[in-house]
């Protein structure tokens, strides 16, 4: 299934976390964060100025973006997890 976000929204896949630490000490499950890591997969068109003119996104499908812990909203789409939210929420580009 493809989906096409609207105006300035992303769908961002999260980066899955290690679930081991350099040690060796297995983490579970109930004691990991959600990851604040992850990859663009696709891109609105951006959102309309003031002027009626459309301002284009700075990011692309495909950068590695950070995001802050509970930004975004949570969707399930062909049985994987993505995360939508909109460019403001994205704090940085990872290059």
């Amino acid at each position: 299934m493809k989906i096409r976000p609207l105006q300035d929204r992303i769908l961002v896949k999260r980066v899955e976390e290690e679930t081991t630490t350099k040690g060796g000490i297995i983490i579970p499950d109930t004691a990991k964060e959600k990851p604040i890591e992850g990859k663009i997969e696709a891109v609105g068109k951006g959102r309309v100025g003031d002027d009626g003119k459309r301002i284009p996104l700075d990011v692309k499908k495909g950068d590695s973006v950070l995001f802050g812990k509970y930004g975004g909203t949570d969707v399930k789409i062909g049985g994987k997890e993505f995360l939508i939210m909109r460019e403001d929420d994205i704090l940085g580009v990872i290059e």
